[in-house]
């Protein structure tokens, strides 16, 4: 093996553990939502969210890539408050997130098991198990063969969606009326959808973090080019997929008559049901296994994502270390999350809308801090983002102030 490629390899890590997590509820919920009650015409809108977002996650892995550390430690630099703000940003979303990818994720299990259990069982019982995984370290072994499940749910994603193709769109059910996205209750929607395409931009400054545990792990520090790399084919992957996802739920579902359930296990069912139609009855208990699978990496990696961010962010603030913190947070943050839950049960649409509008209102400031981190005086020149992507960022800046406030008019005044 050549030394570019080692290096490749060895840089490689932090984008593609990205991707996977944005498979989760973006785009197994999300997306084939939007296709199944919409068809093709939010197409436009997963794009837009992808293309005027991209900067703000670039932005985080090139300022790892620029100094070796998070972006977080750029956000000390730029003055307290700032580190104050993305605090309470991440406060106010933690909870929520960490409920809407385990409340899917048992929700698959529970399709997947033979018992009868409460949903809120079934994420105890994965919350359980992925504070045990964390706190013992062993989270990097477990990922390796998460991933390799994770690969199956990716292969058989696009089979489903080829095999879609070739099927052809099913013609609607006599008395179908295609439902308007420009409604308040479609834009509402739309905004949600955005929310977590392909994910939440506050969430960017996790692969910094991952970059760091990487390094560790490896040895290896990436330059930057390396790094990049590693993130467009992580971005470039979750954008694709996200395309797929919404076109799978348009041409197997949209028009059929069947409305998605609220009950996370029925819609698990729904959702593996999708698969089944294009693939075959067959491939059942492979989908519903790699389904799940990939909602529990998202789960554990979510829970690690906020552990971590956590933790840096109180060694900032109180300039001390203490050795179980990370495992206080994970937690608190898992805590929580079933308590949220708790007071969603039966209401899974409600519990991820509310996220991914909760993520989509507090983007313009996430990604404003992210602007400003990469265009201060820590980094050189040459380590800056080009004029395009630089004019990329202020459009995504006004694109995502100008939904926010799209959403409240529409919220508080229609």
């Amino acid at each position: 093996m050549s030394q570019n490629r080692k290096h490749f390899f060895q840089a490689l890590g932090p984008g593609i553990v990205f991707a996977g997590m944005c498979i989760g509820v973006s785009h197994l919920v999300q997306s084939t939502r939007a296709g199944a009650d919409y068809g093709f015409v939010l197409l436009i809108a997963v794009i837009a969210a992808n293309l005027f977002k991209y900067p703000f996650f670039e932005f985080a892995s090139r300022y790892t890539g620029a100094t070796g550390v998070s972006i977080l430690d750029g956000y000390a630099k730029m003055g307290r408050w700032i580190i104050w703000l993305y605090t309470l940003i991440t406060v106010i979303t933690m909870f929520i997130v960490t409920a809407a990818v385990t409340f899917v994720a048992a929700g698959l299990l529970g399709n997947l098991m033979p018992w009868s259990l409460d949903t809120n069982v079934w994420a105890a019982i994965i919350m359980g198990i992925c504070i045990v995984i964390l706190a013992s370290g062993q989270y990097s072994a477990l990922d390796g063969l998460l991933k390799v499940v994770s690969v199956v749910l990716l292969l058989s994603t696009i089979v489903a969606f080829f095999s879609a193709v070739f099927k052809g769109t099913k013609p609607p059910v006599e008395g179908f009326i295609p439902p308007e996205v420009m409604t308040p209750a479609g834009i509402i929607f739309a905004v949600a959808l955005m929310g977590w395409m392909p994910t939440a931009v506050d969430i960017s400054t996790w692969t910094g973090l991952w970059a760091e545990a990487r390094v560790k792990q490896t040895g290896y520090k990436p330059l930057l080019k390396e790094t990049l790399l590693d993130f467009n084919i992580g971005y470039l992957m979750s954008t694709v997929l996200a395309v797929i996802f919404l076109s799978l739920g348009a041409m197997v579902i949209y028009g059929s008559g069947t409305e998605l359930s609220n009950s996370a296990p029925v819609f698990a069912g729904q959702l593996i049901g999708m698969y089944t139609d294009s693939i075959g009855e067959w491939s059942y208990f492979i989908i519903a296994i790699a389904a799940f699978s990939t909602m529990f990496s998202t789960s554990i990696t979510v829970l690690d994502g906020y552990g971590r961010v956590m933790t840096r962010l109180t060694e900032i603030l109180t300039g001390r270390k203490h050795s179980r913190q990370y495992t206080l947070w994970v937690i608190v943050v898992a805590l929580g999350g079933f308590f949220v839950i708790s007071q969603f049960l039966g209401n899974l649409k409600q519990l991820v809308d509310f996220a991914t509008i909760l993520s989509f209102v507090v983007a313009p400031a996430a990604a404003y801090i992210n602007y400003r981190a990469i265009f201060s005086k820590e980094i050189l020149q040459d380590f800056r983002p080009p004029p395009w992507l630089k004019k990329l960022a202020i459009a995504g800046l006004v694109f995502l102030s100008v939904f926010t406030l799209i959403y409240f008019y529409v919220l508080l005044i229609l």
